[in-house]
């Protein structure tokens, strides 16, 4: 089995959650053995399946499927200019599925490939959110019952609903639509719903909150030293990619732990927060970084700098990304929390083998690879849609088009 090579790499999109996700298969020369993988990014799907079917596909068929390392140190520098999402997420669809075939060939899960397990079962958190108090304590008591443990709190998804009731925002005339949002109520309503969380729940539960940037470096640190009395596991996302920096101040100024990461997608962007030891958890979508081969180095120098994974996991990744990240989590040491959207009956039908939860931790079958099969006739059942994308053209009261 030494001479394996690339005969073929598909590329499928199916919606089965009404999320439209990426799927790649990598053919091998051996007809019985292929591996797939998740390049997902579902707000460009169409550009990543022309990356890799009009450049990846043709630049490797005729690889060895041994040579994980070499294939993608080519197919992320063969394109000159590099580190973007589209060509990442192209880049880890193929770079997951080698190593699914890996597995395949050792006849070992992938955890067991990467150098066994450190931990049984892997730690997740739920997202609570509602458009009101009880909604989102409604959906605490739901995720408790269940035996989860780490719940994330949000109120009106990302700033744009307070309390059940519409925020008042003035525009100026012949100001364009969008998804308005006003960054004062926005931290107002976030302190007087950690107020009842924990006046509610107590201290029992670990709970965290995602600012998804949304405010400004100031406002950023304001807000923080205001959570500090709510004991967060962390506060996620509190400032873009480009202002990364300034978690200096921060870190120097309050106790909240950070998490960082999820927009990165250039090792520039995280070397100096994780080696200043800035942040407390590293949240980086694997294959908007490339894949489970840059991501597995990632881990193993944050673990040098004593800062812990906290993969993101939303509800567009697919169960073969989801299940990639989590072989990462019982191999890694410095394994922090894992993101977890759980999985729809649809879901499980067109990817076979999807990952389990028992109250509070997720588990892995143990078959070879990644674990996690795909059904190419259930999966066609649901073809791509045209997805919603109103929340991502986010604005200030006065019309100012900002980050999402």
């Amino acid at each position: 089995m030494d001479n394996i090579t690339i005969r073929d790499i598909k590329v499928f999109v199916t919606a089965p959650n009404g999320i439209n996700l990426v799927i790649v298969k990598v053919e091998t020369s051996e007809p019985d053995l292929f591996g797939y993988g998740c390049a997902t990014f579902t707000w460009r799907h169409k550009a990543v399946v022309t990356a890799i079917e009009e450049y990846l596909c043709p630049m490797l068929k005729g690889k060895s499927v041994h040579n994980i390392e070499d294939i993608w140190q080519t197919m992320m520098g063969s394109s000159y200019w590099r580190n973007g999402p589209v060509l990442n997420n192209a880049i880890s669809g193929v770079d997951e599925a080698l190593w699914d075939i890996k597995g395949k060939l050792a006849n070992m899960p992938l955890y067991s490939l990467l150098g066994g397990k450190t931990r049984e079962g892997i730690a997740v958190y739920r997202h609570a959110d509602g458009s009101s108090f009880e909604e989102v304590e409604d959906c605490i008591r739901k995720y408790q019952e269940e035996g989860y443990r780490y719940i994330r709190c949000h109120m009106g998804t990302y700033g744009g609903n307070f309390g059940g009731k519409r925020q008042q925002i003035v525009k100026p005339e012949g100001a364009p639509n969008g998804a308005y949002f006003h960054p004062k109520m926005y931290m107002d309503s976030v302190i007087k719903l950690f107020e009842r969380v924990r006046s509610e729940f107590g201290w029992e539960i670990e709970v965290m909150h995602d600012v998804h940037e949304r405010l400004s470096m100031a406002d950023t640190l304001a807000f923080a030293k205001e959570l500090e009395q709510f004991k967060l596991f962390f506060l996620e996302d509190s400032l873009s990619p480009e202002q990364v920096n300034y978690y200096k101040y921060l870190r120097e100024q309050t106790s909240v732990p950070f998490a960082m990461g999820e927009l990165f997608t250039n090792p520039a962007e995280w070397m100096t927060v994780v080696q200043n030891q800035w942040i407390d958890f590293i949240r980086v979508h694997l294959s908007d970084i490339g894949g489970l081969t840059p991501a597995k180095k990632l881990a193993n120098f944050c673990e040098a700098y004593g800062v812990r994974t906290a993969w993101h996991g939303p509800n567009d990744l697919s169960p073969i990304g989801m299940a990639a990240q989590m072989h990462l989590d019982l191999y890694s040491h410095n394994f922090g929390i894992q993101e977890f959207s759980g999985f729809s009956e649809a879901e499980e039908m067109v990817f076979p083998g999807c990952p389990t939860v028992k109250n509070g931790y997720a588990y892995v079958n143990d078959k070879s690879g990644i674990g996690v099969g795909f059904d190419e006739k259930e999966a066609a059942k649901y073809p791509a849609i045209e997805m919603d994308h109103s929340w991502l053209f986010s604005r200030l009261p006065d019309g100012t088009a900002v980050r999402p």
